[in-house]
């Protein structure tokens, strides 16, 4: 008779298989190398997807599989981690460093597959390895399997993607090196939109994103920066939210997108002000702890501009929240709800178990000693219920975790 844990594999596998049936498989091939660009009046090697900044967008539609083949032709370990994907059944494939997999080395390569099921909207991808994730990601984005007819809003006329990120001039490997080293972090010297700081900045161009009159367009919107929240606006135009992190949200109408730091948020914007040029922007959000004098007068921003309206007119800039405006941050994150669909289940109102948990950042001594003065002779130390991550020694977490499950399950 077969085991009880064998049975269970089985027919999960069994029951998988048959949901994939009329999915199709999407393929790509990353090639992650050097890549000499100019920003802010300076030539910079960065490490680039296909010699793309921000990357290629992957595209699926929900159900489909995925596969990537990742070459590494950098000098550097590197790793693609799928944010937000489920990976359902494919846990392995996720690409976090050293807790999944090892790196994929110099010179070496390795194919991620995994299924993207029960998720729609927009996610996105980034490489899981120090700083790399600040130049190395794109979009991933689900459409679902009727096409835009099945989507839980009008049908928009266009969509484009808004990736919200950071333009380091310093080495990012060194920039990490330094955080590990010190209880300050190091900052950036712009943020961008679609990789552009904009004219704020010196020497840079702005992000163009040209609008015809009366249409609508549907903004996929991603924040890819470090660790930055940020307010986005675009002059004279409106929002409404429908979805977060590839799931629907009930339509909520906005002025201003407020977006945590490795999240998506899908709007509809109307283009319905006067044809002329306008400026979308985005500055950071940060609470009341204190935070470094430059993000009080950083802002990155590009030019929304009609077809018929004059290349000449100067554009509108948006009003933006100050840089502590938390009522603005709480009114937005608290009005996003899910959005419930005929035929699908509610939030269980049933708890069967409690959790608590604790996650802090603080510092302990270099040395093991209870109290240490200087601040050079502190690390930084995150935890979550008082446990720290550790690099493993030899193979990854999730191998040894997974030798205990099999373990357990055979000698059950």
């Amino acid at each position: 008779m077969m085991p009880p844990t064998v049975f269970a594999f089985a027919l999960f596998a069994l029951t998988f298989i048959g949901s994939q049936a009329n999915a199709a498989t999407v393929e790509h091939t990353f090639h992650i190398r050097n890549l000499t660009v100019s920003r802010m009046c300076k030539e910079k090697v960065i490490l680039a997807v296909n010699d793309q900044y921000p990357g290629p967008a992957i595209q699926v539609t929900e159900g489909d599989s995925v596969v990537v083949h990742v070459i590494n032709e950098s000098p550097f370990d590197m790793t693609i981690h799928w944010h937000g994907v489920f990976q359902l059944g494919s846990a392995w494939a996720d690409g976090a460093n050293m807790v999944t997999q090892c790196p994929i080395r110099p010179g070496k390569r390795l194919t991620y597959r995994f299924n993207v099921t029960g998720q729609e909207g927009t996610l996105w991808w980034h490489a899981h390895v120090s700083y790399h994730r600040v130049t190395v990601h794109g979009p991933l984005i689900i459409r679902p399997k009727g096409g835009t007819e099945a989507l839980p809003f009008p049908k928009p006329d266009d969509e484009v993607t808004i990736v919200l990120g950071e333009w380091w001039s310093a080495n990012v490997v060194k920039a990490e090196e330094e955080v590990m080293r010190s209880i300050f972090s190091t900052i950036s010297d712009a943020f961008t939109i679609n990789g552009y700081p904009g004219d704020l900045y010196n020497c840079s161009e702005n992000y163009k994103l040209e609008v015809e009159y009366g249409k609508t367009y549907l903004l996929r919107i991603i924040n890819a920066a470090l660790d930055n929240q940020f307010f986005y606006k675009v002059a004279g135009h409106t929002f409404t939210v429908v979805g977060v992190d590839a799931t629907y949200t009930k339509p909520y109408k906005t002025d201003v997108i407020v977006i945590a730091l490795g999240q998506t948020v899908d709007a509809i914007m109307v283009a319905d002000s006067t044809p002329a040029r306008y400026y979308m922007a985005a500055s950071p959000y940060a609470t009341e702890d204190p935070q470094p004098p430059y993000l009080e007068n950083t802002t990155t921003r590009g030019i929304l501009q009609y077809k018929s309206a004059s290349l000449s007119s100067s554009p509108v800039m948006p009003s933006l929240p100050s840089l502590h405006h938390t009522p603005t941050a709480h009114r937005f994150y608290t009005s996003l709800t899910s959005l419930l669909l005929p035929g699908q289940p509610t939030v269980p109102l049933h708890v069967d178990e409690r959790m608590f948990i604790t996650i802090g950042v603080g510092t302990l001594c270099k040395g093991g000693e209870e109290w240490c003065e200087l601040i050079a002779d502190r690390l930084v130390v995150t935890s979550m219920n008082n446990v720290s991550f550790r690099l493993p020694k030899q193979g990854v977490n999730a191998g040894a975790h997974f030798k205990r499950v099999v373990a357990y399950a055979l000698s059950t």
